[in-house]
């Protein structure tokens, strides 16, 4: 059986262990959030046409049904 000392030895390893391991979370889950690369201009801009299509697509299908 373990000595009262022993247990709170224990004890605190557990729990410097579980401290560790979040710290090592945090650190790895925040360089992955800080490293998402930016969208660049030639997908800005990709973007931009989806959308004036999809407004123009818009657009058209009201005159559609108002005709």
């Amino acid at each position: 059986m373990a000595k009262p000392g022993q247990d709170h030895l224990r004890t605190l390893l557990w729990i410097g262990a579980a401290g560790v391991a979040a710290v090592v979370t945090f650190t790895v889950v925040r360089a992955v959030m800080l490293h998402r690369p930016k969208p660049d201009e030639t997908s800005r801009r990709i973007q931009q046409l989806i959308d004036e299509a999809n407004q123009l697509l818009k657009t058209l299908d009201e005159q559609r049904s108002s005709a």
